[in-house]
């Protein structure tokens, strides 16, 4: 089934902006990234062993109607989760590419990734077992992921994961 998305609002929001406006200051999502990434990895550590010898991968994960791209590199001696415009990427192994929600989804569990592939709405390039590896590692996770993040940063964020999660359900509805 394919699906039709309605943008979240931040996805809008930042896409929204005046020809004239500077974009979005990617500067200040860093921090935050890097918080995320730091966290996750705290609360699992087990999952880097599923990595096997790609945990120094970098793996561009592109929610395609946001105006960033994503850096991970999942090595526990040397995390990094960075965003950066897509023209300022060059190398890496491999691209995981879909919907901010998709990929949100995918993420949280409530998507399978295999479905998502074959229905064309995840695009996958470059080195396909990296990628296979980094997704076992996730699937290895007890908890979701999604709400680890949101846990982060208190009712706020449990709410919009919330909304996030409902916009979801009610797009596989339509």
């Amino acid at each position: 089934m394919q699906h039709t998305e309605s943008k979240p609002a931040i996805a809008g929001f930042l896409q929204q902006r005046p020809r004239w406006a500077p974009p979005a200051p990617l500067f200040l999502l860093q921090p935050v990234l890097r918080r995320i990434v730091q966290k996750i990895a705290e609360n699992n550590p087990d999952m880097f062993g599923r990595l096997g010898p790609h945990y120094r991968a970098v793996f561009v994960i592109d929610p395609v109607n946001l105006p960033f791209v994503m850096l991970l590199r999942p090595d526990p001696d040397d995390l990094m989760l960075v965003a950066r415009r897509r023209t300022e990427i060059s190398d890496y192994d491999a691209r995981i590419s879909g919907s901010f929600l998709d990929l949100l989804m995918l993420v949280d569990g409530d998507l399978d990734g295999d479905a998502l592939f074959f229905s064309r709405n995840l695009t996958i390039t470059g080195n396909t077992e990296a990628v296979v590896c980094l997704r076992n590692a996730l699937d290895d996770i007890d908890d979701s992921i999604a709400e680890e993040v949101a846990d982060m940063f208190g009712r706020p964020g449990r709410a919009a994961l919330t909304a996030l999660r409902r916009m979801n359900e009610k797009r596989e509805t339509q």
